[in-house]
């Protein structure tokens, strides 16, 4: 039995340090052995583009979003505008209209999704209408730099890559120690994902802007979300998806910790399914620096909920064993301690708040598992009043 609490605290103890800690530092021993593998652009490469905006209700950024989208550094004659709405029942249709009919020389179109099913059903939707050789898809509260669909563009260098993810820059880390605490969490995220675009392809996107070519698109289950699912879904075709991070959205992060837990939770509402979609991401023979990073980046860190849970409880066990469990432990409790100090007295200490944050998203971890079993789990979701 006590072998067994043994193997099971070491194991989960290891996925933590690997996730957190080891993997990172891994990548950037692994980007030293292939610095000479660097991002290729064309520039000359400007195929005709759609730019997809899914909306739901968002009066609040629309008509600044829609401004946004038409001053792109683009050629005129091959961009065109897409709004899904996905059954908005505010004034975001109206919106839209009247900008439509303001702006003639625009090609802009509005697709009204009829059922509210979410933001991948609107995009599935919306794709069918689209024309152009490729899409380039973004948020509506998020402010695309003016040659961020031709940084995208310039990334599709060759045949093989399929996707390109932007960059999500935070706009208002200051604002807020929640905001500030997202923002360092992207900043060393986007670290990771620059090194793995480079030697083959990304484990995740962000939906804040992203593209792909046209015949590319698949139509993923609604309760799947793009920024997961697309990358794994080109790789274990053969095919690459990375990271241009001069192509920018400018987005703010949840200003409040129940917008930013709001928001962890319904991207965890797939957690299960994503600690190993497919399992020949195992065949590290065929998929080779994907399977690895896919272990590190993604399964490891899809399975902090549990290993935390498992840490805690066979180190309640191993106490007697020696001092080293009794440390562990009693480090542990006071790990959490300071993630309660920092909810019960809203201190600002760096530090704790990075705790809190961190204990926070693990905590969402288990609410997205909760309702998975449940069947809670929708594709849908009430967007952070404190991002628009």
């Amino acid at each position: 039995m006590e072998l067994t609490l043994q193997v099971l605290f070491y194991l989960s103890g290891f996925i933590i340090i690997w996730a957190m800690v080891g993997y990172p530092l891994s990548l950037k021993l692994i980007s030293k052995i292939y610095k000479e593998r660097t991002l290729k652009k064309d520039y000359s490469h400007q195929p005709s583009v759609t730019v997809m905006v899914v909306a739901h209700n968002e009066e609040k950024v629309i008509f600044q979003k829609l401004n946004n989208i038409i001053g792109l550094d683009y050629p005129h004659n091959k961009i065109q505008f897409l709004i899904a709405s996905d059954n908005s029942t505010d004034r975001t249709n109206e919106i839209v209209n009247k900008f439509i009919s303001d702006h003639p020389d625009k090609n802009i179109r509005l697709y009204e999704v009829k059922a509210r099913k979410g933001k991948t059903n609107a995009q599935n939707e919306a794709q069918k209408t689209v024309t152009t050789d490729y899409l380039v898809m973004t948020d509506a509260n998020s402010i695309m730099d003016k040659k961020a669909v031709k940084e995208l563009m310039a990334a599709f260098t060759s045949d093989d890559i399929a996707y390109v993810s932007g960059r999500l820059s935070i706009v208002n880390q200051d604002v807020s120690d929640v905001s500030g605490a997202e923002a360092s969490y992207w900043d060393s995220d986007l670290i990771a994902r620059e090194i793995e675009g480079r030697i083959q392809t990304i484990t995740a996107g962000n939906g804040a802007l992203y593209a792909c070519r046209t015949k590319d698109y698949y139509h993923f289950n609604p309760i799947l979300c793009h920024d997961s699912a697309m990358p794994p879904f080109y790789a274990v075709q053969g095919k690459r998806a990375i990271a241009n991070h001069d192509a920018i959205a400018y987005e703010k992060a949840g200003e409040v910790i129940e917008d930013e837990f709001g928001r962890k939770v319904r991207m965890n509402r797939i957690i299960l399914k994503y600690i190993l979609p497919d399992i020949r991401i195992l065949n590290i023979f065929k998929y080779k620096w994907f399977s690895y990073f896919y272990f590190g980046h993604r399964t490891c860190r899809y399975l902090l909920w549990i290993s935390h849970l498992i840490v805690l409880i066979t180190n309640a066990f191993l106490i007697h064993v020696n001092w080293l469990y009794a440390m562990t432990f009693i480090g542990q409790v006071i790990f959490y301690l300071l993630a309660l100090v920092k909810a019960i007295s809203k201190t600002n200490n760096k530090y704790i708040t990075l705790i809190y944050y961190y204990s926070i998203t693990i905590f969402a971890q288990w609410v997205g598992v909760y309702r998975i079993l449940t069947g809670k789990a929708k594709p849908f979701w009430e967007k952070a009043e404190s991002t628009r």
